[in-house]
């Protein structure tokens, strides 16, 4: 997990873009690759809860792949992948909300401006919050880090994380989700704690 944390903001070489611009499919999987860890740790600390940061990763991908002749080559990528994962954050709040609506009508309106909150924080709170997960995850339990390093570092599919332990493919997205809501709340109290602490 550390390996994504620390990842570098971005450090392919400009030919990388423009040949990707130009359609060459080598040089967008490099990017994709380059790029995908630190999108999916952000992901993972932004979804609203019962959202999939995995969808919306891909989503994130395909959409950038599509608008790739949008980017400006010299500018920061990886602000411009943000702002993509931002709008798709949006998306997946909006079909949550309905979601919600449709099978409970239990306070949708309030959990839409609480999930919309969340994917239009700024970017400059993300660097806090990547430190703050890895703080989280370090104090996991070895079996929760393995499933968060066999998901997020490794890219394990989840037929093959449930081969290798034994359990059912839902079980396995349950335990992810899981794991994912337990960082989410751990991260939130130590923003809490910092904010209380600076009051």
């Amino acid at each position: 997990m550390n390996r994504a944390l620390n990842q570098p903001t971005d450090d392919l070489p400009e030919e990388s873009y423009r040949l990707a611009k130009a359609g060459d499919m080598r040089a967008i999987e490099a990017i994709v690759r380059h790029h995908q860890a630190a999108l999916r740790a952000w992901l993972a600390a932004h979804c609203p809860l019962g959202g999939d940061a995995d969808d919306v990763a891909q989503r994130t991908f395909v959409a950038a792949i599509t608008r790739l002749a949008d980017f400006e080559v010299g500018t920061d990528f990886r602000a411009w992948l943000f702002s993509i994962a931002r709008y798709q954050l949006m998306s997946e709040a909006t079909r949550l909300r309905r979601l919600a609506d449709y099978h409970s009508r239990l306070a949708p309106e309030i959990l839409a401006r609480e999930l919309e909150r969340r994917a239009q924080e700024p970017e400059d709170r993300t660097t806090e919050r990547l430190m703050h997960l890895r703080e989280c995850v370090a104090a996991m339990s070895e079996s929760a880090r393995q499933f968060i390093q066999w998901r997020y570092d490794d890219q394990l599919p989840l037929e093959d994380m449930a081969a290798r332990t034994g359990r059912s493919v839902g079980a396995i997205k349950k335990q992810l989700w899981l794991l994912r809501q337990k960082l989410q709340q751990c991260m939130e109290d130590k923003l809490a704690a910092e904010e209380g602490g600076a009051a």
